[in-house]
């Protein structure tokens, strides 16, 4: 690979002329993504703080493109076989300085080279490979949550169901009665049992007021009697 040219070497090319950049700078970014695939290199491209990053990330997707379009070959199979950066013309212009001088200033270009290949077919094999069992993990973890979600569920709803009181069984009694009726409302059944049960709480209040009542009535006339007694006591030994 080495003893090819440049314009030898195998795989679908994009080249971008003129850039406006010197080719230092933009070797050092071009070698953070020699050899990685198509996918992660966009990703170091989109994240990488250089402002010639952005051109290099154009150049990279129209070598993508060109390899999809041209060859056949999806993105998901290309990684970058050779990038590299080449010097362009530099560009000369002058700054003027003190007592008439002037000093040049070098507006330097390069021309920017990515090249794709489609990898090796052991590579694809465990790049697939790789996919199918995080795909497997995450349905696996998927599905034990969905599970775990479920028996909470299960458990929050007997925990509900031993808090609930026992059902009155005059209650019981009434919403047998209506069963034959069509529409039978428990709920005004449990408002019938409750009403009952109070009336018959006051009933037994009144009753006991009435023995109070009649206890108090009573005791004036044996008071009253018990005076008679003695009055008539009294006349008789006078």
């Amino acid at each position: 690979m080495t003893g090819l040219k440049t314009n030898e070497r195998p795989g679908t090319r994009a080249v971008l002329k003129h850039s406006g950049v010197s080719a230092y700078k933009a070797r050092e970014v071009l070698d953070l993504i020699r050899g990685k695939d198509v996918q992660r290199a966009s990703e170091i491209l989109e994240y990488c703080e250089r402002e010639v990053a952005t051109v290099i990330g154009k150049v990279l997707h129209s070598a993508s493109a060109n390899a999809f379009h041209n060859e056949g070959i999806e993105p998901e199979e290309l990684y970058v076989s050779a990038c590299f950066a080449d010097e362009g013309t530099t560009l000369k212009r002058w700054r003027p300085r003190a007592r008439g001088r002037a000093t040049r200033i070098r507006k330097r270009t390069c021309h920017v080279t990515v090249i794709v290949s489609r990898m090796p077919e052991d590579e694809l094999n465990r790049r697939r490979a790789r996919q199918a069992a995080d795909a497997a993990d995450r349905r696996a973890r998927r599905v034990a949550g969905t599970r775990r979600q479920g028996r909470a569920a299960a458990r929050t709803q007997s925990a509900e169901t031993e808090v609930q009181e026992p059902v009155d069984e005059q209650v019981l009694e009434i919403v047998a009665a209506g069963d034959s009726e069509e529409g039978t409302d428990i709920d005004a059944a449990v408002e019938q049992a409750l009403a009952a049960d109070e009336d018959s709480g006051d009933g037994d209040d009144l009753e006991g007021g009435d023995d109070e009542l009649g206890d108090a009535a009573s005791q004036p006339e044996d008071e009253e009697d018990a005076d008679g007694d003695d009055a008539s006591g009294d006349e008789e030994s006078d």
